[in-house]
């Protein structure tokens, strides 16, 4: 397969910094950084191309690529993708050669000081790192290690099944958000009202730390569910999201101290444990209210994420409209989706991640992954979804490789392992109770010999 032109999607996420504080090339330590003189006689650094590879997979001459709709997401057919490989690079995304060479240095110096857990052990994962600190590897280590801590102190891998949110309901009748369709490469729409939030109503019918918990359980379902599940969709791998806050008679009086503390708290949890998973932020709606605390939001932003922002007034619906069809716009936002079936777009959280076909396709591939880990103990697994091995079987060129029949030949693989340590334990009980019994038997020789 061939490297395809860049598209729009991708050159729109082009992300160029000027540091006038950095004086040549040759004074910066940061490896994988490109920097060229700027017009204004400073340093400007180029910040990378998408973390996403849009490759597409190849399409029959004579046919257009589908474009993307709520509708045609939900009624989208399970793809043929015929060869994993092809799947596989839906799902895992192709690599940058650069990139992927800097990706095996750090993996390796990972692996070599103990610091890599298999679970973690991802392409993506730790290309995410590597890029948000322009592929330091000392400053991504130390990164890494917070992130692996903190998810082990949060209890992250296990809040889906210890934490139910009980109040969502509740809490988004004062504090609107949620996800609502794609755009037009693809990525999950991120959607929040701000000027509506009540944060002393809010306060009422959740706490500060039950937020956080289904913050942090919404970034999981992203990478684990609504990324895979758009990657199908589109036929392209997908991992970020295009967000817009609408900032609708917002001003320094919403800004209260209870609201900066959860502001705070929520872009650390983002930026330090969820990095490179923004795509682009659109704050719309925005007055002279907003532009004197845009100023105080700002600094609690880095340099990096500001670039990703563009504030705009209320004549955002164009701007919105060319990044997002109008069937994945709210009409609160200059689309046409309502959403009346579900209370409303910010309620529905519709997407591909709502296709029970892809959630199948997905959650097989999950249960491959554990399968092969329990048979294997493989060391590799990917950004949630990456192809499972190949399965050695006689005449497997003649056997269709789809995804279930995979799964159950796994399945029966290990079950078979399985069954041969089973046997094998069977057989030295019974042997060790042969023993037995024959010891048994010498010692009552013995004590008849003892009686005459």
């Amino acid at each position: 397969m061939s490297t395809l032109p860049r598209t729009k999607c991708e050159r729109d996420r082009d992300i160029t910094i000027t540091r006038s504080d950095i004086k040549d090339e040759s004074s910066s330590s940061v490896k994988g950084s490109k920097f060229k003189s700027g017009s204004s006689g400073g340093i400007t650094k180029s910040i990378h191309p998408p973390i996403e590879s849009h490759w597409d997979l190849p399409t029959p001459k004579g046919k257009k690529r589908a474009s993307f709709s709520i509708k045609s997401m939900l009624s989208y057919p399970l793809m043929k993708f015929g060869r994993s490989k092809s799947m596989e690079m839906v799902l895992g995304g192709t690599h940058d050669p650069n990139d992927e060479k800097i990706v095996e240095s750090f993996r390796e110096m990972l692996s070599q000081e103990g610091l890599l857990p298999p679970k973690h052990n991802d392409y993506h994962t730790l290309l995410r790192f590597l890029r948000m600190n322009d592929f330091d590897m000392t400053i991504s280590k130390d990164m890494f290690l917070n992130y692996l801590k903190w998810r082990k102190e949060f209890r992250v891998d296990m809040i889906h099944k210890e934490f139910k949110f009980t109040e969502y309901t509740e809490v988004k009748k004062c504090y609107p958000h949620g996800y609502h369709g794609v755009d037009k490469c693809g990525r999950p729409v991120y959607i929040e009202r701000l000027g509506m939030i009540d944060v002393n109503k809010l306060w009422q019918v959740t706490t500060h730390e039950r937020f956080i918990k289904h913050h942090v359980l919404e970034q999981e379902k992203t990478l684990r569910v609504r990324y895979p599940a758009c990657s199908l969709a589109a036929k392209r791998h997908i991992a970020s999201t295009t967000s817009i806050l609408d900032v609708k008679g917002i001003g320094m009086s919403n800004f209260s101290k209870p609201a900066r503390y959860l502001f705070m708290e929520i872009q650390k949890i983002d930026s330090s444990y969820y990095p490179e998973t923004l795509n682009k932020l659109f704050i719309v709606n925005a007055g002279s209210g907003f532009k004197i605390l845009w100023k105080a939001v700002k600094a609690f932003l880095s340099e990096r994420t500001v670039a990703k922002i563009q504030v705009l007034g209320p004549d955002y619906p164009s701007v919105l409209l060319e990044a997002i069809d109008p069937s994945n716009l709210p009409t609160f936002l200059g689309g046409n989706c309502i959403c009346s079936d579900y209370g409303g777009c910010l309620m529905s959280d519709q997407g591909p991640w709502k296709n029970q076909e892809f959630l199948e396709m997905i959650q097989t591939v999950s249960l491959t992954e554990e399968t092969d880990g329990a048979c294997e103990n493989n060391n590799v697994v990917s950004e949630g979804f990456l192809m499972h091995k190949k399965v050695d079987m006689k005449n497997k060129d003649d056997v269709r490789t789809d995804l279930p029949c995979r799964l159950a030949l796994q399945k029966i693989d290990c079950l078979e392992d399985s069954l041969g340590d089973i046997k094998n334990k069977i057989k030295t009980l019974e042997d060790a109770l042969q023993e037995t019994k024959m010891a048994l038997k010498e010692i009552g020789q013995h004590i008849e010999q003892q009686k005459m």
